[in-house]
């Protein structure tokens, strides 16, 4: 009797196991097939990128005074620049907010960040002062364990807003590492002339990047003419982060190779951070809508606040060098400019 009824629940457990096999494939016959990630871009336009053993080098400084009032006005004396510790002859254009904006927009679609996909959702209209000049422009780039590019350059700022409200959750990935490099790559194939732009809104470490190693992305943001300004939405980690003063990157004098190493080390702490920090961005963090959506409006407003500062550099070490932006007065404000930059072996 035992022996019939092991021999019948087995029998069942088979017809179980049968059925689950075929519902699965029929599903997978209903399924569309798995389309394989994009390549990461390269920029066709090669001369966008700074080879600055051939042309400037470009430094983007916004100077800030406590409450957010912008300093407006300031010349090329009331500034000095250190390459490396060596005074540099600069260049200001005065003109601030005279050229058009390529902006590519990355959010994290993977991971939690579905939590905040209402607030990504209310971005749409802020992203207007970005394009206030109508040749400016704007892309939108999703990504999870792989970036992919859900809306080209356009200028009609409704066709963002609307993909923006349709965001689908992704993976558990978040390759930031692999979405700057595929951004940055966009960026450089739009027109030299304007003032190129990546918001990358975010989480603060790397998640499955699989094509770009740190060491790469910082050549490539310290080759580049991209400003990052990132948004971080892992309040805990990020607020501490963000407030804590890091010394050593700030008034380091050491060697390349030594700031090269600090550099690579910190990405790996905070990537979304040092990514605006090496460019002369900003990095922010939000918790609540309404942070969020100042957050990103101060962003919009500050990009054509910003001097831009150029020079020749009088050393031609190839390798990561530092930069350090300070005013010759003391007007009480706080200073953002970009901290390093990549000098080619000469051709």
């Amino acid at each position: 009797m035992l022996a019939n009824h092991l021999k019948t629940r087995r029998f069942l457990l088979f017809l179980a196991a049968l059925a689950i096999t075929r519902a699965f494939q029929v599903c997978a016959q209903q399924l569309p097939p798995i389309e394989p990630p994009k390549p990461i871009p390269v920029p066709q336009d090669q001369s966008a990128t700074l080879h600055v053993s051939t042309t400037e080098v470009l430094v983007p400084t916004l100077v800030v005074k406590r409450g957010g009032n912008i300093v407006y006005g300031l010349k090329a004396s009331d500034f000095a620049l250190e390459d490396n510790g060596v005074p540099q002859k600069i260049h200001v254009q005065e003109e601030m907010d005279t050229a058009p904006v390529a902006l590519v927009v990355a959010v994290e679609e993977g991971g939690a960040s579905v939590l905040e996909f209402g607030k990504f959702a209310k971005m749409g209209p802020l992203l207007d002062v970005f394009l206030s000049d109508p040749s400016s422009r704007a892309a939108l780039v999703g990504f999870d364990s792989v970036p992919h590019l859900i809306e080209d350059f356009t200028h009609d700022g409704d066709r963002i807003n609307s993909d923006l409200q349709q965001l689908e959750p992704g993976d558990g990935g978040a390759a930031i590492l692999d979405t700057v490099n595929y951004a940055v790559s966009l960026l450089e194939t739009e027109p030299k002339e304007y003032r190129r732009v990546l918001l990358l809104i975010g989480e603060v470490r790397d998640h499955g990047s699989k094509h770009t190693r740190v060491a790469q992305l910082v050549r490539k943001i310290g080759e580049s003419d991209v400003l990052v300004l990132s948004v971080s939405f892992s309040p805990a980690l990020a607020e501490l982060s963000h407030d804590s003063k890091d010394s050593q990157l700030d008034d380091r004098t050491m060697n390349m190779v030594s700031a090269l190493a600090m550099v690579i080390e910190a990405f790996k702490k905070n990537v979304v951070k040092e990514v605006a920090r090496m460019s002369g961005g900003e990095y922010t963090t939000f918790i609540g809508d309404q942070r969020f959506e100042q957050r990103v409006l101060t962003a919009a407003k500050e990009v054509r606040n910003r001097y831009l500062i150029s020079f020749r550099p009088s050393d031609l070490t190839p390798g990561l060098h530092t930069i350090r932006v300070r005013t010759t007065e003391d007007y009480g404000a706080r200073i953002v400019a970009r901290e390093n930059y990549w000098l080619d072996a000469p051709r």
